[in-house]
C-alpha cells in the first residue's frame, strides 16, 4: 500500500506568559516560533483549493497558524488571549493546539505530527 509523507515548516511571532509560573516565563515575553508539521496518508485527497484528489493535505491549509491573528492565525498575537483556556501557553500545549486545530481542517485519515520550537535548541513534538 502506498504511503505519502508531507512535510512543511513555517514561523510565526507571538507573545505569551505561563500562568502562575514562578520565574521569567511567568511574565509577558515573545518568541519566534518555528512549526514543523508532518502529515501522513495512504491516500490522496482534494482540498478547499483543488477539487482533484492529488495531495495528502494542502500546504496552505497546514500553515493556517502562520497567518496574522486578524485572519485566524497565531502571528503577532498574545497567545493567552487567542488560545482557548483549556490550553496553557507552554510549548507542549501550543503544539497540541496547533495539532487539534489542524486536524479539523484536513481529511480525518491523515496522521499529523506537530513540532514546535521556541528557540533553536528547545522544541516539543506532539502526535496522537
Amino acid at each position: 500500500m502506498p504511503k505519502w509523507k508531507l512535510v512543511t515548516e513555517f514561523t510565526f511571532n507571538s507573545a505569551h506568559y505561563i500562568k502562575d509560573y514562578n520565574g521569567p516565563c511567568g511574565r509577558m515575553h515573545g518568541h519566534n516560533y518555528t512549526v514543523h508539521i508532518e502529515a501522513i496518508s495512504t491516500q490522496l485527497h482534494s482540498s478547499d483549493y483543488c477539487p482533484h484528489p492529488v495531495m495528502v493535505a494542502d500546504f496552505k491549509t497546514l500553515r493556517w497558524a502562520k497567518q496574522d491573528v486578524t485572519k485566524g492565525g497565531l502571528d503577532h498575537c498574545v497567545l493567552n488571549e487567542v488560545m482557548p483556556s483549556e490550553y496553557e501557553t507552554t510549548a507542549e500545549m501550543i503544539a497540541q493546539y496547533i495539532h487539534d486545530e489542524t486536524k479539523k481542517r484536513i481529511p480525518p485519515d491523515v496522521q499529523l505530527k506537530v513540532h514546535v520550537s521556541e528557540t533553536p535548541n528547545s522544541w516539543v513534538e506532539y502526535e496522537e
